[in-house]
C-alpha cells in the first residue's frame, strides 16, 4: 500500500482540526499556513473529507471547517479510504469477493490477505486521537479547551 499526498496531506489536515478544536470552525487559510500546503489543493482535499462527513463546513466570511466528531470516533483507516478509496495491497481484494480467476491456486494470495488485514488492525486502532496525543507528545503542546 503506497499512500498518496492526498492521503497524507488528509491526516495532517484532520491532526490540524483536532489540535485547534474549540468547538468553533477553523479557516482553511489558517490550516493551510500551518501545515504548509497550497490552498487550491487543501480545497480538494477538505471536499472530499466534508463529503465523507469526517467534516462539518460552515459558509460565509467567519466560515470554517470543524470536526464532524471527537478525535477519538475516527480512525486512520476512514481518514485515509475518503481520500485514497480502497487500501487494498493488490487489486483482488479490492472488493469484498474476489474474483480474480486464479484465487483458487495463486502461492501469493494468503500473503497478501495477511498484509492488508495487519495493515487494516493497525490503522482500525490508531486513533485521530492517538495521532493527536503523539503530536503534543513531541513537541509538549499544552493547547486545551
Amino acid at each position: 500500500m503506497k499512500v498518496s499526498t492526498k492521503g497524507r496531506y488528509a491526516l495532517r489536515m484532520m491532526v490540524d482540526f483536532a489540535l485547534y478544536n474549540t468547538g468553533e470552525v477553523v479557516s482553511l487559510r489558517e490550516v493551510a499556513a500551518r501545515q504548509e500546503i497550497s490552498m487550491k489543493y487543501m480545497e480538494q482535499i477538505v471536499s472530499m473529507l466534508t463529503k465523507a462527513g469526517l467534516l462539518r463546513s460552515t459558509r460565509g466570511p467567519q466560515g470554517g471547517y470543524r470536526l464532524a466528531r471527537r478525535p477519538e470516533e475516527y480512525t486512520v483507516e476512514e481518514i485515509l479510504t475518503a481520500t485514497e478509496g480502497s487500501l487494498a495491497p493488490v487489486a483482488c481484494l479490492e472488493n469484498d469477493t474476489n474474483n480474480c480467476q486464479r484465487a483458487g491456486s495463486c502461492a501469493t494470495l494468503s500473503f497478501w490477505e495477511e498484509l492488508y488485514r495487519i495493515n487494516r488492525e493497525f490503522m482500525q486502532k490508531t486513533t485521530l486521537k492517538t495521532l493527536v496525543d503523539a503530536e503534543r507528545e513531541k513537541n509538549g503542546w499544552e493547547y486545551s479547551i
